[in-house]
């Protein structure tokens, strides 16, 4: 009960509005029923129940009622979700998947302790700290848990290796491993960057300077910044990455909200790429802070944005820490574009069901498929700060250049074999049996690209793979169709394992009839 009440009194002292609204006696009175409720619950109701979860679902029960996006987390899910955003973790640096229920690496961070001490590619970690964790059905969490720990603390890893008879033993010592947002970053045409940003973290805006730099090191003048099914993640990175093609005073966004007087963003220095054309990649996935770089340069007429209306998320979250690393983040305000446009979509309070079902019903509408089935409200009518161009309020950022859904790019036989997750265990088969062959063949992407061709055999596996579940094509111009779709996958993500996600982006995108589309602009 202590955290209820100590949560409640942090929101009494945070808003500094309310307290002349609400009386100290008042207050009392609500956390003393507060209160009764809980001793009478835990201390008469028939069955016994644990204290902490009536805690917990006494601040979910509140939250629900609310807005879509307050929410409260445990402190597990509190680390769990702050951790991508932090820019880093402490363990022992490699990327890794499970094949068969042993842990393969697939590749040491560059530099990291697991590669400073000589772990490579393909070694299997069967043990920690001579706790088997290969053969005993662990979770990827609990492996992952078993990994990490306390910067300078050591592990002793057992790992059998492809070729060396005895088992070998490594001491790692664990280190800060860091998580980048920005995860491809590559010419993609003669004078055109392309930067792929997965989420807004805490080294977003250094990681985007960075990539810039790099791009126009190799002759970028303009650049494709994509943002499709990016969720958002720390203001202060969208902030400073829309300021990176702003000139100094821009206002990039501002928030307001009943308790919360209006703050406004505003850029203090010209960014590192302020001349140069630029487009924005967004889909319905692109989220919160997607929806602040885009919204900032479409109301600047700084880029042009490419794609279809993003999700609608314009609340911002204040986080409240609790004492037991546990964290409430209660919506305090609203996100405000430059020319005025607030970003959020309409919603009711308590009635999250209806929210969360708002994509789908935007898709049986056909909004995903013609721009004409796009409802825009005519009374939020905003004009850009350049060129005075006509962009509308209400909920998401409406592209310039809009993309349809391609629905008969993945065929239903395809999606289904994506879906059933029997496209990435070949290949994770594949590579770690002919790892060493591919990386002689193909010692560089240019001469993968041009002469890799996904063999019959890994064709097979993924077709074999799914007939034991009883999957199967619909007719043959389904299979075949499909075939094609999947040795494409196949190709791009045999370069990932080669690799890294620069090179499977390098592939896919080149498919991508939202890509194109950015590069038609360009082209224009």
């Amino acid at each position: 009960m202590k955290k209820i009440l100590l949560a409640l009194l942090l929101f009494a002292a945070g808003a500094g509005s309310l307290r002349a609204q609400i009386s100290e006696k008042e207050v009392m009175e609500r956390l003393r029923k507060l209160q009764i409720a809980h001793i009478a619950v835990s201390q008469l109701y028939v069955d016994s129940v644990s204290g902490d979860k009536l805690v917990e679902d006494a601040i979910r029960g509140m939250l629900a009622e609310l807005d879509p996006h307050s929410s409260y987390t445990n402190a597990e899910e509190t680390r769990r979700l702050n951790e991508p955003l932090e820019g880093g973790f402490e363990g022992i640096g490699v990327q890794f998947n499970i094949l068969e229920d042993t842990l393969v690496v697939i590749q040491p961070v560059g530099k990291g302790p697991s590669e400073r001490v000589g772990i490579m590619a393909g070694d299997r970690i069967t043990a920690v700290d001579g706790r088997p964790i290969a053969g005993v059905k662990m979770s990827r969490d609990s492996i992952m848990r078993t990994l990490r720990g306390p910067k300078d603390t050591k592990v002793a890893l057992t790992v059998v290796r492809r070729g060396v008879a005895a088992p070998l033993n490594f001491v790692v010592k664990r280190d800060k491993i860091p998580v980048n947002t920005v995860d491809a970053v590559y010419m993609i045409r003669p004078g055109v960057g392309y930067i792929h940003l997965e989420q807004f973290g805490a080294t977003s805006g250094d990681e985007v300077r960075a990539a810039i730099a790099q791009l126009r090191k190799q002759g970028m003048e303009d650049l494709i910044l994509d943002l499709e099914s990016n969720g958002g993640g720390y203001l202060g990175a969208a902030f400073e990455i829309a300021g990176e093609f702003l000139p100094a005073g821009s206002l990039v966004v501002y928030t307001e909200g009943r308790a919360q007087q209006r703050a406004t963003y505003e850029t203090r220095h010209a960014g590192s790429m302020p001349d140069g054309r630029v487009v924005v990649l967004v889909n319905e996935y692109s989220a919160s802070a997607s929806e602040i770089v885009s919204g900032a340069l479409q109301d600047h007429d700084r880029a042009v944005i490419v794609g279809r209306r993003t999700y609608g998320k314009g609340l911002v979250q204040r986080p409240i820490e609790l004492p037991d690393g546990s964290m409430i983040r209660l919506t305090t305000a609203h996100y405000y574009t430059p020319s005025g446009r607030c970003i959020q979509k309409p919603y009711v309070k308590g009635r999250k069901a209806d929210y969360d079902h708002d994509i789908a019903n935007r898709y049986k509408r056909g909004e995903f498929l013609s721009r004409d089935s796009i409802r825009l409200d005519s009374a939020q009518v905003f004009r850009t700060l350049a060129k005075g161009r006509i962009v509308y309020g209400g909920g998401g950022i409406m592209p310039d250049e809009f993309v349809p859904l391609d629905t008969l790019q993945h065929p239903a036989y395809y999606r289904r074999l994506s879906a059933g997750n029997y496209i990435h265990p070949a290949v994770l088969h594949y590579f770690d049996a002919g790892r060493r062959a591919l990386s002689k063949r193909y010692p560089d992407f240019d001469t993968f690209v041009r002469e890799y061709e996904v063999p019959q055999s890994l064709v097979d596996d993924v077709l074999q793979a799914a007939q034991k579940d009883k999957v199967e094509p619909d007719s043959e111009a389904e299979r075949a169709a499909s075939e094609a779709e999947l040795r494409f996958m196949l190709k791009a993500l045999v370069a990932y394992n080669l690799w890294d996600r620069s090179e499977y982006f390098h592939i896919v995108n080149e498919r991508s009839d939202i890509v194109r589309r950015a590069l038609d602009v360009l082209g224009k």
